[in-house]
């Protein structure tokens, strides 16, 4: 059954468009002016189509064609499909065009509140009608988005070593301890990690880039962070840091740190990338590319 209605869709098409003027039209003459058809091949056409039917699709009315009951169906249907298919194609022209084309980009936390509003303000005083679909969340739930096409971009850290991606770093941003104001290491004007091995760490839920960075940066100083609270925003990381509840590996606030807060400098020294990333083998819309670009350009 499913064999037979998809080889006589196929057959269909090339006249769906010609049963749906002539519904609108309700006149052979103009249904036919209105596709560029000549009337003699659009007449043919509707034969055709009732004998591939099995059952006519029009009938003389007087000196013109009246549409069946099947041709009214099939023209309804027809008309649907090719709605759709005129807004696939608007899409597609739009998709072509950098200047009215659509970018998704997927971006941590973190990025959400300076980074990624200025880069679009910034970008958009010159492609005002480029439209964005913006996404957050954890590090690995981005590539995977990014991985099955749901994303074109992609702003993270760390960056991704797997061949399938390429990306450009665009700032580094120094790793920093983040104790309690009271915390006995808070005053030190530099500390090594390993003197953190006993605290209480707060960090982010595993999955995201800079729990990753973290669980990393303690292993290589010879121990595993104990792990008293996970959260999935670096702002509430703080927030638990300044009621006293642990210490947490971040990079330097880009604004004034909250009462109670110290940031103190690690041995050795550490840092995170941020960067842009795509698919290295999928070829980016144009408006994609423009955006693409125009971050590149930014780069320090």
């Amino acid at each position: 059954m499913n064999d037979e209605v998809e080889a006589m869709a196929a057959a269909l098409a090339p006249r769906l468009a010609l049963l749906a003027a002539l519904g609108e039209e309700r006149n052979l003459t103009r249904a036919a002016q209105r596709l560029g058809v000549p009337q003699p091949t659009a007449s043919r056409w509707l034969v055709a189509l009732g004998e591939e039917l099995g059952t006519p699709v029009t009938v003389r009315s007087g000196r013109g064609l009246q549409l069946t009951r099947a041709g009214e169906r099939l023209a309804e249907s027809a008309a649907d499909a090719l709605a759709a298919l005129r807004a696939g194609c608007r899409q597609v022209i739009e998709e072509a065009d950098p200047e009215r084309g659509h970018v998704e980009l997927a971006f941590l936390h973190t990025m959400g509140e300076r980074r990624v509003p200025e880069l679009l303000r910034t970008f958009r005083q010159e492609h005002p009608t480029v439209r964005f679909t913006l996404s957050q969340g954890a590090h690995e739930e981005l590539l995977r988005r990014l991985r099955s096409g749901q994303t074109d971009l992609l702003l993270t850290s760390p960056l991704p070593t797997a061949p399938e991606f390429a990306h450009a770093v665009l700032d580094e941003q120094p790793i920093v301890a983040t104790l309690p104001a009271e915390h006995r290491l808070a005053h030190r004007p530099r500390l090594r990690l390993a003197e953190l091995a006993d605290a209480q760490f707060v960090g982010m839920k595993t999955g995201y880039g800079l729990r990753q960075i973290t669980d990393e940066l303690c292993r290589a100083a010879g121990f595993e962070p104990q792990l008293a609270f996970e959260g999935e925003e670096v702002d509430t990381v703080r927030g638990v840091v300044t009621a006293g509840l642990g210490i947490a590996l971040l990079p330097v606030a880009e604004r004034p740190l909250p009462a109670g807060v110290i940031e103190v400098p690690i041995t050795p020294r550490a840092h995170r990338q941020i960067g842009l990333v795509w698919l290295a083998d999928r070829p980016p819309a144009p408006a994609v590319r423009a955006f693409r670009d125009y971050v590149l350009s930014t780069r320090h």
